[in-house]
């Protein structure tokens, strides 16, 4: 009895493979969509904002920043 030659299965990695791959962002976004994590994005708004308030600590704005510690 002869065997039948196997047929290569395509599955989905062959289909996403050669595609382009999100951004850190958006690929973050999804990350909170999918796993229904919604309890870090006021963390990472608050770290956002305390970042820009640490660049914006280093210029002529200095003065006015300095109140708030």
């Amino acid at each position: 009895m002869a065997k039948k030659p196997r047929r290569k299965k395509t599955g989905k990695f062959s289909e996403v493979a050669p595609q382009k791959r999100p951004s850190l962002p958006v690929e973050f976004w999804f990350f909170l969509r999918h796993n229904k994590k919604w309890w870090l994005l006021p963390i990472l708004i608050i770290l956002l904002l305390l970042c820009l308030l640490v660049l914006l600590g280093g210029t002529a704005i200095a003065p006015f920043i300095y109140p708030l510690f």
